[in-house]
């Protein structure tokens, strides 16, 4: 059985920083190419940072380059997101996701496989 994990969530002030890991269970996470996502409250699921099976590739949104830094440990199948310069619109429930392991498009989240369950991350003004 597949599980996904998600860690370290909370609330912060703006311009502070959080750490957050998905501890994967029930899969070699070295095949799988992994993701975080976000959903804020009335809006829809939005993709935050992807990471090739390697580690050697990484994605980022826009909103967040330069701010969030997506990393994994293949040995201890874990993936984390570490989230710096927060501010109120970073403010969501994140999920992290595995997808296929060769992934042409890993900012769709239609082809991820796996879903966490989510943590909050409240980012106050």
């Amino acid at each position: 059985q597949v599980q996904l994990v998600e860690s370290g969530g909370g609330l912060v002030q703006a311009g502070g920083s959080l750490r957050l890991s998905c501890a994967a269970s029930g899969l070699f996470a070295s095949s799988y190419t992994m993701g975080w996502f976000r959903r804020a409250p009335g809006k829809e699921n939005e993709f935050v940072a992807a990471i090739s099976w390697s580690g050697g590739k990484t994605y980022y949104a826009d909103s967040v380059k330069g701010r969030f830094t997506i990393s994994r440990d293949n040995a201890k199948n874990t993936l984390y997101l570490q989230m710096n310069s927060l501010k109120p619109e970073d403010t969501a429930v994140y999920s992290c996701a595995a997808g296929p392991r060769y992934y042409s498009d890993p900012y769709s989240a239609t082809k991820y496989n796996y879903w966490g369950q989510g943590t909050q991350v409240t980012v106050s003004s």
